[in-house]
Parts: C-alpha cells; structure tokens; sequence
C-alpha cells in the first residue's frame, strides 16, 4: 500500500551541479511525499496537488516536521566510533600516533568490536544517516559485525577494511602486504554484491580502503590497484585520504611526496607511485572514488579529480580540529569536481550533518588565507554559500559521489524514498526562531533564509525519524 508522508518537503530537484542548486531546490511547506510498497517515491509535491490515484493511500501526518532527504556522508572512520575529541596529538600525523592507533586497536577484542559495530550504527541513525563511505577496522572480525548490523538495521553504507602495510611496530593494524590483498579480497566476496541482481537491491557495499599513501608501500598500491581493477565494473569502490595537511615538510602531503618521490600526492593513486611520477600499476581514480579532505590541492590535481570523475569529500570539522586549513571552495568548484560533505568522525567530533554544513558555511565565510601563504591568491575567497548548496553537499552531491543518484539523493519520482523527518519543537531554539524570525517580503529570499535557519539550527535532537526506502528504522 502507497504512504503519504506530510509535512514540509524541501530537497534539490533533477541532476543539477552546486552552482544550480538554488535554482533546483524544491519546497513545499504544505507538501506530500507518496511512498510505495516498494519504497519508491511515486509523487512529491504540494499536498493540494495530490492526484486522485492517491486518495486512498496511508496518509502519516509529519504536522509541524521538515522532511529532508537522507544525508549522506561520504567520510567517516567507524574505528575512531569512541575516539572523538580525543585530547594530545597535536595536528595529524602527530594525533594519529598519539590518539588513534591504540584506539583503532581495541577493536580486535571482540566484544569490543560488537559493542562499537551496534554504538556506530545507533549514532547514523540517530543522526539522520542513511549512507555512511566509511573506513572500517583492520580486523575481520570488527568489520563483520559492521556489515552484520547495518544489514539488520536496513542502513546503507560503504565499507572497506583500512589497508596498512605501514604503521608503527606497537600498531595493531598492520597487515603483510600479502594478508593485505587476500584480506580485502575476502571482504570482497563476503560482502559485496557481485553481480548486476544483487547491486540492484543491495544496501551494503565494499570499499578498497588504503589509510593514506604513508600507510602503504608502492608494492601495496600496485597489489591495490590490480585488485580494485580487478572488481571496479563489479561497483566496488575506492577511497582514502588526499592533501589533508600541509604543514612544510613535516606534514602529511610532504611527507607523502618526499617518500614516494613523486610531483603530486594524487600521482599515488592514480598509479604513478614510481620515482618521478612513473606509472607503476592501475589508477584507482574513477566515479566510484571519493578522495577525502583535497586541502592543497594544486590546480592540475583538481583538473585530475574532475576529469575522471573521482569526488572530494569536504570534511570542515575536522580540518578545524587538526587546523588542517580551508578547502578552497571557490577553486575547487570551478575546476568540476563533485564536492560532497564529510564528517571525519573522530577526527571531527560531529555526526550530525547539519552541524557539518554549519561548520562549511562558517568556514568558507572566513577562507582567505593571508597574503604570501597561499600559492593560488584571489582578492576574495570568502564566499557565503547558498543554504540550497549546502543541502546539495549533503545529500545529491553524496550520491553522486558513490555513483548511486539515480537511487537516492532526492526526491524525484522514481527514486528509493530515503528520508529523514526534523521536528523543531525538540530543540526550543530551533522552534522558537522558525516560529518568529522576521519574515523578508521577497518569497525566495523568505524560503532561503528559512531553509538557512532549519540548517544551521538542527541539532541531533531534532531527529525524529529516519527512513530507508521508505521504511523507518530502528536503533538499539
């Protein structure tokens, strides 16, 4: 039987870029969203512009509600689950050694990783989550009871085991660079749909997953590399971290050049990891590569990313956590890479989305770098995002990025009805600020500072459902 959900309906309509997104976005305070039995959206529009076919169906009554499309976050590290704000490591590789690798290590109790498994899945739910490109835990079995959970839960996620053929001799994490590819292989074939019937109807996914270009060795990209080419038309995917830091010749992007002897840090994975950018195995970039943080990024690795489809995922927590910097939007965006938001957990210490946007508007509101720093100076980098492209990143811009919009992202008839309900009357100043805020004469500048405000304002509290394919689901 079809459902009718009600309340105030807004999301970006069609296939737009960011640039279009206002122009695409869609809202309906008096709106329907139909749901069939199917979990696809057979109608959304304004409740008074219901057809008649649909006069029957289950209407539930969202009074008072935003119903937004499920967010998608396209970085996440489901090992850091109780690593947040973790206090003494400095910027990364200094946090990684101090904060992150004994945490990531407890997982290999497995009573440990089960309690983290059921904690990580509570929190995506809780937060309005319903798909997670995450990095999982070096140990099987941690990454089973992800999987196992996610699947009962009814939530969508990518995962891919964390590769590290390099890491400190006390880590736990480390794997030989043979366990490396058989382990990941594995995971593949346990949890991946491999078929074309399967990826069809499938929630979960696997990931090729290498930590970082300094977790690995040239001999485990080209071991990755063979294998991810091995699977790519089989939808698996591949993501790691790019440019994240770039402190002078002591931080990640440095680090990563000077070991590799190579021009540029994106040459790694796309397969020219040999001294002086020589191509020594498969490119793992492709439109099923997400590439997290693109921080310091120069302008022919942006035109790289675009060129091959490969997406940023913009992480502004976190590079404030780490004092990382400010990914540039302005040039970024004009280059044509897919930029989608991510929250970085833990090195971001927020799992709401909407809380990420707040942190992304405040953060390219105060981009400029100061004068002599930055290699690419404009008179102004700041720049006051559009509230709709901040909703784009979050959703639309994320299932592009997984190469799954043709699925979720939005509300366009035909798509699986992933949702997530708001009800400001949870958070007092939420409710009480949309209730009286002064209302501009101009309707679309009205709607967008509505919309601006229901951003900016949501706290995880608000959240009072959460839906995948049209079906709510459950946390613990």
């Amino acid at each position: 039987m079809t459902t009718i959900h009600r309340g105030h309906i807004c999301h970006i309509a069609g296939a737009p870029k960011v640039t279009e997104a206002a122009q695409a976005l869609a809202w309906y305070p008096e709106g329907a969203l139909a749901v069939d039995e199917r979990g696809r959206i057979v109608f959304c529009g304004n409740w008074d512009d219901l057809p008649a076919s649909l006069a029957s169906a289950h209407v539930v009554d969202h009074a008072g509600c935003y119903i937004l499309p499920g967010f998608v976050d396209t970085h996440m590290h489901y090992p850091q689950v109780f690593c947040g704000d973790a206090y003494g490591g400095g910027q990364l590789l200094e946090w990684l050694h101090g904060c992150v690798f004994p945490a990531e290590g407890l997982l290999a109790d497995p009573e440990y990783a089960r309690v983290a498994a059921i904690e990580w899945c509570d929190r995506m739910i809780n937060s309005g989550t319903t798909m997670g490109l995450i990095f999982g835990s070096a140990h099987p079995y941690a990454q089973d009871c992800l999987f196992e959970t996610a699947r009962e839960r009814g939530l969508r996620m990518v995962c891919g085991r964390t590769v590290e053929t390099v890491a400190p001799d006390w880590s736990k994490q480390r794997t030989s660079e043979e366990d490396a590819v058989r382990l990941v292989r594995a995971e593949i074939e346990k949890w991946h749909p491999l078929t074309p019937e399967a990826f069809k109807d499938a929630l979960q996914f696997v990931a090729v997953v290498p930590r970082f270009s300094l977790s690995v060795t040239a001999m485990t990209m080209k071991a990755l590399g063979d294998l991810y080419e091995e699977y790519r038309d089989r939808g698996v995917y591949f993501t790691s971290h790019l440019n994240e830091n770039a402190r002078p010749k002591t931080g990640e992007a440095d680090t990563a050049k000077a070991m590799y002897r190579v021009d540029s840090y994106l040459d790694i994975y796309d397969g020219k990891f040999l001294p002086n950018s020589q191509v020594g195995g498969k490119s793992c970039l492709g439109k099923r590569s997400v590439l997290a943080h693109c921080v310091h990024c120069t302008d022919a690795e942006l035109a790289r990313l675009a060129a091959t489809k490969t997406s940023a995922a913009h992480c502004p927590v976190s590079q404030f956590f780490l004092g990382s910097g400010t990914m540039p939007w302005r040039r970024t965006v004009a280059a044509g890479v897919n930029i989608a938001i991510g929250s970085d957990y833990g090195a971001g210490d927020e799992f709401f989305v909407p809380q990420i946007l707040n942190a992304c508007f405040k953060a390219h509101m105060s981009e400029a770098i100061p004068g002599g720093m930055d290699p690419y100076p404009m008179d102004d980098q700041t720049i006051a995002l559009h509230p709709a492209e901040l909703l784009f990143t979050a959703t639309l811009a994320g299932a592009r990025a997984l190469d799954q919009e043709d699925r979720f992202g939005n509300f366009d008839v035909g798509k699986e009805a992933d949702f997530v309900v708001l009800d400001p009357a949870k958070c007092q100043t939420m409710g009480m600020t949309l209730k009286h805020m002064h209302k501009h004469a101009d309707p679309i500048q009205a709607r967008d500072a509505h919309l601006f405000a229901v951003i900016m304002l949501a706290r995880e509290s608000v959240v009072s459902g959460t839906f995948v394919r049209g079906r709510r689901l459950k946390s613990s």
